[in-house]
């Protein structure tokens, strides 16, 4: 491939700070691989002295390859790594491989955990599970963004509970002699800052270090990276401040502008022709993208022409919408189209569930990267699960011992000692207590109305009628936990429900998708992909569908600030350009029962500026 004047520019750079912007499908790749090529045959610089670091593994070797394509024959010692990789290689030359122990992803997950239910007196970590992963993301975001932990406002949870969880998570981490992710970075950093030998040494080896995806780097990660291309300043930094997405882990787009302020010599060199989209989709996208404030502004047109338009739907509700993609998918597949060069993106995992239960059943392949938390074993579907079984007669203890004080009965363990449990039996336990015997009755009586409903209605009656909502509320705010990330999960599987019309048919429908699990989906690059937005990054397809294209889903219901809006669009505008032929945006009239809203962003692909 040819490259454009202001590819040759880039890789035509040789002393200095340089900063690229480049823009979706503007062939960012190609142009670091010829960049480095360019520097060993143009400028004569060992292949040892270049550095080149990106953030996943699969990217870092993307670019060898990409590399070793331009240059061909020969074998060239360039290091290519990740941000984590060569910081933990540093570490271990300065301190040794034994005394760098990692802290796996279950390690972290198992001690927060553990730590979690000795916060909570004892009680079972069951309730808290989905909890862990937003814990962890905001311990990593502290410390990405070098924030000092009494000025920090958590999210997931209360300030005292996160703080005793962080302090606790930290005690136990370095009583295991272990560091995680995070650590990794701030030791590198402060090796660096106290070490100047150290630091010579490293500074010494890498004369030139070329970066990309720039935008998602955190200030730990900028910070090495200035003290590493010292006296030299030879950073040659890619990225598009427009795809700036990982805020939740501590990246800043204004990291770009920043840049500009710390080398104000630097060149500036905008890839501002996108090789991927038709024409409409990138208008479109540029038109959403436009309403940031916070941005560097940049053209860029599409090479290959205007295309297809982008295709907006109106659907009733998520059910109609999966059908709706999935009658799409065949067309297109019987028109040729590879279920390959297919891809369905959102915003969350869960909101793809409904979809890929529908692909699964009726056999159509597909892949889904991001694995959604098992929704049938979250504790509170887990609690609808017996209430509807014992709806049905299903008379087991497990059944009476997960709801019994759901809400609170007063029904204790050892008024269950009968396998099965009978409502005489409890009657019989408690026949000196006149107001326990009318709560059976109640209990009794709920189920009796419950037998013969459908699913959906069945779980509403259960969460208002019974009041399992409100025990929801109160148990969340005992835990300092927000409730409503529960209440959403009812939410869903209410929705999900109404493809059930009896309570056995759902129950056995539960039993068939914790037996299945995923394993209907098809192996990678031969079935339709199903990725989160954020998952889609770095990712093109022919066709691209981006479904709930709804205000509280897409800007997140979370998002209230003006950079996290900002950050939703930019998300949104990640998602819009992964396509390069056709793009499809769907959004739902109701969801649960309530009216819902089309995206803002949906709006602004039609506003002019």
């Amino acid at each position: 491939m040819e490259l454009n004047q202001a590819q040759k520019q880039a890789v035509a750079c040789k002393d200095g700070p340089c900063m690229v912007l480049a823009g979706p499908g503007s062939g960012k790749t190609l142009t670091i691989a010829k960049r480095i090529e360019y520097l060993i045959t143009r400028y004569q610089v060992r292949p040892e002295e270049i550095l080149v670091i990106t953030f996943t593994r699969y990217a870092a070797m993307e670019m060898r390859q990409r590399f070793c394509q331009v240059m061909g024959d020969g074998t060239y010692p360039v290091t290519f790594g990740t941000f984590h990789g060569f910081y933990y290689g540093i570490l271990k030359w300065a301190y040794g491989a034994r005394n760098i122990r990692l802290l796996t992803g279950e390690e972290k997950k198992g001690l927060l955990l553990q730590i979690l239910s000795e916060l909570s007196a004892g009680e079972g970590p069951e309730e808290e599970e989905d909890l862990v992963r937003d814990l962890a993301g905001e311990i990593g975001s502290v410390k990405n963004r070098m924030e000092k932990l009494e000025k920090y406002e958590p999210k997931c949870c209360g300030k005292e509970k996160f703080r005793s969880v962080f302090d606790c998570y930290e005690k136990r981490k370095k009583e295991m002699g272990k560091i995680d992710f995070e650590d990794m970075l701030l030791y590198c950093l402060r090796l660096f800052q106290t070490r100047p030998d150290i630091l010579k040494r490293w500074q010494q080896r890498f004369s030139y270090i070329l970066v990309d995806e720039f935008q998602d780097i955190n200030q730990v990660q900028y910070q090495v990276l200035r003290l590493l291309a010292k006296p030299r300043d030879n950073l040659f930094v890619v990225g598009d401040d427009d795809q700036s997405i990982y805020g939740f882990r501590g990246a800043c787009p204004g990291i770009m502008q920043e840049f500009e302020k710390d080398y104000p010599k630097a060149q500036r060199i905008v890839l501002g022709t996108n090789y991927r989209s038709g024409g409409y989709i990138v208008d479109g996208a540029l038109r959403v993208i436009a309403n940031n404030k916070k941005r560097c502004v940049k053209k860029l047109r599409a090479k290959r022409g205007k295309g297809e338009v982008v295709h907006i739907q109106e659907v009733k509700d998520p059910v109609e919408e999966s059908g709706y993609v999935l009658r799409e998918i065949t067309e297109l597949a019987r028109a040729g189209e590879p279920l390959s060069q297919m891809a369905v993106l959102f915003r969350t995992a869960a909101e793809g569930r409904a979809l890929a239960e529908l692909l699964a059943a009726r056999g159509v392949t597909f892949v889904m990267k991001e694995q959604p938390e098992d929704l049938y074993a979250h504790f509170a579907v887990r609690d609808l699960i017996s209430y509807l079984s014992l709806s049905q007669g299903q008379m087991e203890k497990r059944h009476f011992l997960r709801i019994a004080n759901r809400p609170n009965r007063y029904i204790g363990r050892d008024s269950l000692r009968e396998e099965p449990v009978t409502y005489e039996s409890l009657r019989n336990f408690y026949c000196d207590k006149d107001w326990m015997q009318d709560r059976i009755d109640q209990l009794e009586w709920d189920m009796k109305m419950m037998e013969k409903q459908t699913p959906y209605a069945a779980i509403q009656y259960i969460r208002k009628s019974i009041g399992y909502d409100e025990f929801l509320k109160g148990y969340g705010e005992y835990r300092q936990t927000d409730w409503k990330k529960w209440a959403e999960v009812l939410d869903e599987v209410q929705e999900l429900s109404k493809g059930c019309r009896t309570i056995p048919e759902w129950l056995a429908h539960v039993e068939e998708r914790k037996k299945s699990g995923t394993s209907r989906q098809s192996a990678p690059g031969t079935g339709v992909s199903l990725l989160t937005m954020h998952g889609a990054k770095g990712l093109e397809f022919d066709t691209v569908f981006i479904i709930r294209a709804n205000e509280g889903v897409v800007p997140y219901k979370k998002a209230k600030l003006e950079e996290e809006v900002e950050e939703e669009r930019r998300l949104f505008y990640v998602a819009m350009t992964r396509a390069k032929k056709r793009l499809f945006v769907s959004y739902v009239r109701e969801k649960n029962g309530k009216d819902a809203s089309p995206s803002r962003f949906v709006g602004e692909l039609f506003h002019v500026r």
